[in-house]
């Protein structure tokens, strides 16, 4: 048979405490080693900050009243950048209570902005393009969630030589042949605190 060799008492708390360091020594050197990485992560810059195409929609990120083409406030909105820059988020509030919220960003398979936005209204826009030399333009479709109607829809963003930004919204009632006026803005930025 096999012969066993009996450890004093003595040695088995020793050997257990050689095998616990074993294990836990790898482990926190793991851990150390991740806390560096996140760090590093942190501290470097992102590829969107680095990249000036990400930027090109800047001119829209600001605290803003929202003025009609007539000079009355129609709302507010702030357009953040958020994400190391990757992503504007914009969040509107209506001075009838309405509001509604997009994300928009560089799509860097088709390098197109696009523009995701959702409103408490019931309706949902989804448009693409780029910059021109009238502005940010993005075409795509609007989406009315209670009727199901969705039709063509555009959106021209323009700085303005004052400061302002004109945001102007178009929608097609027959496939793009003609198109109607579905929201002008006039954007102001609000003074700094």
């Amino acid at each position: 048979g096999v012969q066993t060799c009996a450890l004093p008492d003595l040695m088995n708390p020793l050997i257990n405490k050689v095998i616990l360091m074993a294990l836990v020594l790898p482990l926190g050197a793991l851990a150390e080693s991740a806390a560096q990485a996140t760090v590093a992560a942190e501290t470097s810059p992102s590829p969107c900050e680095q990249d000036e195409q990400f930027r090109e929609f800047d001119f829209w990120v600001g605290e803003w009243d929202v003025h009609d083409g007539k000079g009355t406030l129609v709302g507010e909105n702030a357009i953040t950048r958020e994400e190391s820059g990757c992503v504007l988020v914009e969040r509107w509030r209506g001075v009838q209570g309405s509001s509604g919220m997009s994300i928009n960003y560089l799509d860097r398979i088709t390098d197109e902005w696009v523009q995701i936005w959702h409103a408490a209204g019931g309706y949902q826009i989804d448009i693409r393009g780029g910059l021109t030399d009238k502005g940010m333009l993005l075409r795509g479709t609007i989406h009315y969630i209670g009727t199901g109607q969705t039709a063509p829809f555009r959106a021209l963003w323009t700085p303005l030589p004052d400061g302002r930004v004109r945001q102007f919204f178009e929608q097609s009632n027959d496939d793009g042949a003609t198109w109607e006026p579905w929201f002008e803005g006039f954007y102001t930025r609000k003074p700094a605190d």
